[in-house]
């Protein structure tokens, strides 16, 4: 029996697994497809995936296989990046999907998980010990927990009866990688003279003779599952850039709309869903494959918790407590930003007037904030302007904070020396250390990095470390 199996070996899937494996539990990702796939649906980390990657000591690793670029504007609005981001991370990485897949699934593997692919989840019932997950291939295996993080059409959602509501895909674009015949000079020129208005169209090199496509579709197909045809490409290129760029010897070929939809809820019982399996929007902003990693982030601390039995009465729910909001913020955005892309006037109108607030700093980095999660602040109540945000990476007299977090168990940050966590040693990290940019006497860090407590009181801190860390042992 395993304690958690789950569902889909994509990068949240992939993410959760190596969160968990931190506290020594046993996990299992079953993926329906033999080969990781070539597709490469998101092409980078924003601000706040780079930092957990640095709290797990993962992003040298990253960083080798990426290119560093200026973080973007919103809606495509070209501006030059805010300054003071607060984070020590302001870059967008560039780094295609695919890889970031296996370097999820080398880290997965390297501290313990197993993961099978070519095994298909079809069939799951739950009691109240456990959850039985059947295959394809007629195998029945057993969990004390299942996540379902099977994408946007996951058959875990489906099967445990969650709802899950929002609007359709009204507006469709198609996306691939091929070939090309076209100078790279004149591929260069048209594609500048055709996004003066068209937001939705981009095609240019990414390596091995190949270029990524995107073009507006000409409407919404009746089966969306179904890959376009390279004829579709060509007929769309035609139409909206006037030439085909001679295209050819295609990689792969798929499709996107912009339909949002978020799940009821994220836990039934045992069974739980992160990533694209509990929600989905355009993507816009390149937000979807972080939202997933950074809901694995959030995720695998407290049910590893569960699992290990020091959990708190309800540190399981508040999951989906803390994460639903942000996605639903996130198809907030995402909306948004598919609007001010339109060719029609009215939005174009709304568009020249946000261009015109972005000249503000401070509207400007309000709106990136957005995108790349660092203004992400769960409610844990009033308190502390730190309370409930993530904390930045800052430097120590001996090291930098981040250094610190990479076992995945909480940390006391004590400025005071006067603090203790005895009852918790066997959970959470105490550190005596000072650091010039951090204004508070101590702070109490989640596994995930999010502030639980700021203070100097040692009878305040026990009040608050049975919350996110259990009783005392």
């Amino acid at each position: 029996m395993f304690d958690v199996i789950i569902a889909g070996g994509g990068p949240t899937g992939l993410m959760l697994a190596g969160e968990l494996r931190l506290h020594d539990v046993r996990v299992l990702v079953l993926e329906r497809e033999a080969e990781p796939t070539p597709v490469v649906r998101s092409l980078g980390l924003h601000a706040r995936s780079i930092e957990v990657m640095d709290q797990r000591g993962l992003l040298d690793r990253f960083l080798a296989h990426g290119t560093q670029h200026p973080i973007g504007g919103f809606a495509a609005i070209p501006k030059p990046p805010p300054e003071r981001l607060d984070t020590t991370h302001p870059y967008v990485l560039g780094i295609p999907q695919p890889t970031t897949d296996r370097l999820l699934a080398e880290r997965a593997t390297e501290v313990g998980a197993e993961i099978r692919r070519g095994h298909e989840l079809v069939g799951l019932s739950q009691d109240d010990d456990g959850v039985t997950a059947d295959l394809a291939d007629g195998t029945r295996l057993r969990a004390r927990y299942l996540v379902g993080c099977d994408g946007g059409r996951s058959t875990v959602r489906k099967l445990v009866g969650v709802d899950f509501p929002g609007e359709p895909t009204t507006v469709e674009t198609l996306l691939g990688e091929m070939e090309v015949t076209t100078p790279p000079e004149e591929l260069v020129a048209v594609m500048t003279e055709v996004r003066k208005t068209e937001k939705r169209f981009g095609i240019g090199p990414v390596g091995n003779g190949a270029c990524r496509v995107v073009v507006p579709a000409e409407g919404v197909s009746e089966d969306r599952a179904a890959p376009p045809t390279l004829e579709d490409f060509r007929r769309r290129l035609r139409a909206v850039a006037g030439t085909d760029f001679g295209v050819h010897s295609p990689r792969w070929l798929s499709r996107f709309g912009n339909g949002t939809r978020l799940a009821e809820r994220y836990r039934t019982g045992r069974v739980l869903l992160a990533g694209d399996a509990a929600h989905i929007h355009p993507p816009t902003g390149g937000q979807g494959l972080n939202l997933g990693l950074q809901d694995a982030f959030n995720l695998g601390w407290k049910l590893a918790a569960e699992v290990r039995g020091w959990a708190s009465d309800g540190l399981l729910d508040t999951y989906g407590a803390e994460r639903r909001p942000v996605a639903a913020a996130v198809l907030d955005n995402t909306r948004a930003q598919m609007e001010l892309m339109s060719t029609e006037p009215g939005p174009q109108a709304v568009r020249r007037l946000l261009s015109e607030l972005m000249d503000f700093e401070e509207v400007h980095r309000h709106l990136v904030e957005k995108v790349v999660a660092i203004n992400v602040r769960y409610d844990f109540g009033e308190g502390h302007d730190l309370l409930g945000r993530r904390m930045r990476d800052v430097g120590l007299k001996r090291g930098r904070l981040y250094e610190l977090t990479r076992g995945g168990r909480g940390l006391l940050l004590d400025q005071t020396g006067g603090l203790s966590v005895e009852g918790w040693a066997d959970r959470v990290d105490h550190v005596v250390d000072v650091s010039e940019e951090l204004d508070a006497p101590a702070v109490l860090l989640r596994p995930d990095g999010h502030v639980a407590w700021v203070g100097d009181d040692q009878r305040d801190l026990l009040d608050h470390l049975p919350r996110w860390f259990g009783a005392a042992g």
